[in-house]
């Protein structure tokens, strides 16, 4: 069980920025700081900064530690279905890993139809599509219930922190974003990790909606995995155990995500366009709680929560110096 006041502790603590002057070449995404080193490893730290709707809506107490940390329960689970890009864990915020060639297409597996994305199928079919991503959709379909069998919804990579736009196969081999071999492996290895994930989290009493996964390649030609996997910010998470019942209720089912935070944010204002009001820290709070339990619920281990008397960005600091030219 999560201590919810070591978290609260937390509210005035979160790692926003995680800029380190003497480590070279620094990129700051959505919500990781990456640092590439001379001898072509990256350096990325996760903040606690939250991403949704393509731009930041808060900062989430200890997020980017459940994700580093949780990333790292799944790379280990994952290594013989896919190999991947990490090297180490030199502290609970940052990985170490190989610089890859990212490749420019993000790949969305989703076994159900739901979101609150633009670039969700539910939003899509919502609004009338039913020719998305390569896929045909029939009508009468039902928000929330399962696919009949699981689809790859393909995006492009916003490098650039931007909007990610959807893709079908035709388009990502006709646009020369990846070659014919390319598409099948990556198609071939998002499948055979979310066939994974979906086990495990089954396993721990929970439904692996969707997720995302980015893939690159090493200077052999390799594809690798790359990113996080299977991270409350990059999967949707659900309770196997009240999902029928909820459906069958017309409600939303029991989210175990950042999905917690987006429904609060759409339920208040058009995200895409409208200010995103203030996020009551009873709101952060809670998200906060809900990242702490997914890491608790799926890797068995109860979530350390560290002392706020060390900030975090001093303590990662410390655990980099090594790197520092």
């Amino acid at each position: 069980m999560v201590d919810l006041t070591a978290l609260a502790a937390h509210l005035d603590n979160v790692l926003r920025d995680a800029t380190i002057p003497e480590l070279p070449n620094h990129y700051r995404g959505k919500v990781r700081d990456n640092y590439d080193l001379a001898d072509g490893r990256r350096i990325i730290i996760a903040t606690d900064r939250l991403s949704a709707f393509d731009r930041i809506l808060t900062a989430i107490p200890l997020k980017g530690r459940v994700l580093t940390q949780l990333a790292r329960f799944w790379f280990d689970a994952t290594r013989d279905v896919c190999p991947n890009h990490v090297i180490e864990y030199p502290d609970p915020n940052v990985l170490v890993c190989r610089r890859l060639e990212i490749l420019p297409v993000e790949v969305v597996v989703r076994d159900y139809l739901t979101g609150t994305t633009s670039t969700s199928i539910w939003s899509m079919y919502k609004a009338g599509g039913r020719e998305m991503y390569g896929h045909r959709f029939p009508d009468g379909l039902r928000e929330h219930q399962k696919l009949p069998r699981t689809i790859l919804t393909p995006t492009t990579k916003a490098f650039d922190a931007g909007h990610d736009e959807p893709l079908t196969p035709a388009e990502i081999v006709g646009r020369g974003l990846l070659t014919e071999d390319q598409w099948r492996r990556v198609s071939e290895l998002a499948l055979a990790l979310f066939a994974r994930g979906r086990e495990i989290a089954r396993q721990h009493g929970l439904i692996l909606v969707d997720t995302k996964y980015e893939f690159g390649r090493d200077e052999a030609g390799r594809i690798l995995l790359a990113d996080e996997i299977h991270t409350p910010d990059s999967s949707r998470y659900w309770y196997l155990e009240s999902y029928g019942r909820r459906l069958d209720a017309g409600e939303r089912p029991e989210s175990f995500d950042k999905d917690f935070v987006r429904t609060w944010v759409t339920a208040r204002c058009d995200p895409y366009k409208d200010p995103i009001p203030e996020i009551p820290r009873e709101v952060v709070l809670e998200a906060a709680r809900i990242y702490a339990s997914v890491y608790e619920t799926i890797t068995g281990v109860p979530f350390a929560v560290p002392s706020p008397e060390v900030p975090a960005l001093e303590r990662i600091r410390a655990n980099l110096k090594r790197y520092f030219p």
